[in-house]
């Protein structure tokens, strides 16, 4: 599994309000490229959103369903993305001063993906986390609207 951590000068319900947004996807998760739909239970255990991945004219459809709700600490999902396969992301997040500390946690867990050898699996899944853990941060302390 791979673990990054980011200090964001927020709120953690901040960091929340942009996640309970399922059309702000595209816009912090790394791969992610247009959102198609989103239940209007979204973020509630068992709703999905429906995303595309890849660069056009290469897209790949599919969606990415929510295991775990628990504002304004805890989040776990089933991110597809086929052929690659299926990871498990958590996102943890704990007041830190004035700010809060977002742990993101992700793994595959079904597909050609979980092949990869762990150490190579880790290595690019901390370099891609890295970078959607700063853009999630420029939305949560940007103020992007909850909805």
């Amino acid at each position: 599994m791979s673990v990054n951590y980011r200090l964001i000068h927020t709120t953690p319900e901040r960091v929340f309000e942009v996640l309970a947004n399922g059309w702000l996807y595209p816009s912090w998760v790394v791969g992610a490229s247009r959102m198609r739909d989103v239940d209007d239970s979204w973020p509630a255990e068992g709703a999905r959103l429906f995303h595309s991945f890849g660069v056009w004219p290469f897209l790949i459809n599919d969606s990415t369903s929510v295991l775990e709700w628990d504002p304004p600490r805890h989040m776990k999902v089933k991110a597809r993305g086929w052929p690659i396969g299926e990871a498990h992301v958590t996102l943890d997040v704990k007041p830190r001063g004035d700010g809060c500390v977002v742990r993101i946690g992700e793994d595959a867990v079904s597909g050609p993906g979980r092949f990869i050898p762990d150490p190579i699996r880790r290595v690019m899944l901390h370099a891609r986390n890295t970078e959607t853990l700063q853009r999630l941060a420029y939305l949560a302390e940007g103020g992007a609207t909850a909805n």
